[in-house]
């Protein structure tokens, strides 16, 4: 029997998600503390069960899972305008802080700053060695996956581009489905949707349509706009895993295509683990920082716009239709092999261009050896690193 949810006002669903995102620091696995403490314990707005149920259908699919999770909880109190209030909530305050630091970058680099930007790319790979060492204890914590995960890394390393990134989490689905197969199925908690199987319809069609029209649209107009709505969007709707392992996708798109320089987009990528809410919108200060080809703050919308796209016509199109598959064996065994995948394409990019784009010498290794020791050690929020850091780059210089 399906249970429940508590229906709420837009905007009471917005300032909540509003609240969020201004104070929820420390990625996707804090944010889903986070969200369960607001909406199961203090609110009550759904129960652990169905909490439960809602992560686990956003691990699952492609994208943010943070920001799909709060998306799934405005749906249900809201339909898909809830889900849209909430994640304009959660993304507003981090998207505006992003875009604003990517305005004056180049302020920053006149005024003889690059310390502090050189401080940025070190924390970053600090940051990233952090969020390998935990998904590869979640998601790789067998032999077979291990293999998995070192494959993709070497062939990310040895053919390094867009579609090696594609043909590998593709294939590692295919071999999961082989390797992982079980008849074994988690336990159903059903959450009940209020809205017709209408609107699932819409954003599947959405979300597929848009993923095959806009290439080729891209590809026929030449317009600098829609060619980055397109390389974004793609993004978006390909990034398994959430989180960090955007950070190679994004990267063969805006600097491997020369849009970003790579020194611009890691000291950017630094900088997103210092503010609270979702990672992704570091697209905002990617969009934003590429004025030769579009108005900034019309980049930055646009970008953030396009990444996030995605989740919201996929989920949208998914939620309704959600409790028919939740449990199919091959889809749970494909997932296992492409989250291996993907942290090993997190892997090479943490060689290429994190590592060799940001430790030249010994005092660097030194910083990103401490900044990886107050993380992983001290425990130390990854906001205060990434300010320490600065500071520390600044001063070696």
């Amino acid at each position: 029997m399906p249970m429940m949810i508590s229906t709420q006002s837009l905007w009471t669903i917005f300032l909540v998600f509003l609240r969020l995102g201004l104070t929820s620091f420390g990625g996707p696995t804090a944010h889903l503390g986070y969200f369960r403490d607001e909406f199961v314990i203090r609110r009550k707005w759904l129960n652990d069960a169905q909490y439960a149920d809602t992560v686990a259908l956003c691990q699952f699919l492609p994208g943010p899972a943070s920001s799909q999770v709060g998306m799934a909880i405005g749906y249900y109190c809201g339909g898909y305008k809830g889900a849209l209030v909430a994640w304009l909530g959660f993304t507003f305050p981090s998207a505006m802080i992003l875009i604003s630091f990517a305005l004056g970058f180049d302020h920053l680099q006149s005024m003889q700053l690059t310390g502090i930007l050189h401080g940025l790319k070190i924390i970053a790979v600090a940051v990233v060695i952090q969020a390998l060492w935990g998904m590869t204890k979640t998601l790789c914590p067998d032999a077979t996956r291990i293999t998995l995960m070192s494959l993709s890394t070497f062939m990310m390393l040895m053919l390094p581009s867009l579609w090696t990134q594609l043909v590998v989490i593709i294939v590692a689905g295919i071999l999961g489905t082989l390797i992982f197969r079980s008849s074994q199925s988690t336990e159903k908690q059903q959450v009940s949707t209020a809205n017709s199987r209408d609107i699932g319809f819409t954003g599947l069609i959405l979300f597929f349509g848009l993923l095959i029209a806009l290439p080729v649209l891209s590809f026929t107009f030449s317009n600098p706009a829609l060619a980055i709505f397109d390389a974004f969007y793609r993004t978006g709707a390909l990034v398994f895993g959430g989180g960090h392992v955007v950070l190679p996708l994004l990267n063969t798109q805006v600097v491997a295509t020369g849009w970003i320089e790579q020194n611009t987009f890691l000291a950017g990528y630094s900088l997103a683990q210092a503010v609270p809410g979702p990672l992704f919108t570091f697209a905002g200060f990617l969009g934003a920082s590429m004025p030769h080809m579009i108005t900034p703050w019309l980049g930055g919308i646009l970008c953030i716009v396009a990444i996030f796209s995605p989740s919201f016509f996929l989920l949208i199109g998914i939620l309704p239709f959600w409790q028919s598959i939740r449990d199919l064996a091959w889809m749970i065994a494909a997932l296992k092999g492409i989250n291996a995948a993907v942290v090993g394409l997190l892997l090479a990019a943490l060689y290429q261009p994190i590592w060799t784009n940001s430790i030249y010498t010994s005092k660097d290794f030194s910083l990103a050896l401490l900044a990886l020791l107050a993380l992983m050690v001290w425990q130390l929020p990854v906001w205060l690193v990434v300010f320490l850091g600065g500071l520390l780059g600044w001063w070696l210089m």
